[in-house]
């Protein structure tokens, strides 16, 4: 893969977090704050109903036709999220979200993985399944 500026930019990401981990370089302590960060974000989410009330969810069971085609049933499926992250959830929420990254840059630092090259082979997996991925 030729180094395109994103390409640059990942790998400039990889460095800065192997140059800046200190405490937490074990693959133990790494897979932990992966698994605290994950909470993170999810708190950040919730807060976001809970105490800002800027995003609301409207959780219930999705209908769609027996006989729908999955291009139909992505069109009809929803968020089941009303309103708008306002700035301070949407920084928030970029914050929390950043550490996972960095964590998650950590464990490729630690195994020898390219984040990048992590992406770049779930976006073509995914292109090649199209909508049959199903995530």
């Amino acid at each position: 893969m030729g180094n395109s500026i994103n390409d640059i930019h990942m790998e400039d990401f990889q460095n800065v977090v192997n140059d800046s981990l200190m405490r937490n370089r074990s693959i133990l302590d790494i897979v932990s704050k992966i698994q605290t960060s994950a909470g993170r974000v999810n708190r950040s989410v919730v807060k976001s109903v809970t105490h800002c009330g800027c995003l609301e969810i409207d959780g219930k069971k999705q209908a769609f036709p027996q006989d729908a085609s999955i291009e139909e049933i992505s069109e009809l499926l929803s968020s089941q999220t009303n309103g708008k992250l306002c700035g301070s959830c949407r920084a928030n929420l970029e914050k929390e979200i950043g550490g996972s990254l960095y964590y998650l840059a950590a464990l490729c630092n630690t195994l020898g993985i390219s984040l990048y090259d992590v992406i770049l082979k779930e976006k073509e997996a995914i292109n090649t399944l199209g909508s049959y991925s199903l995530r």
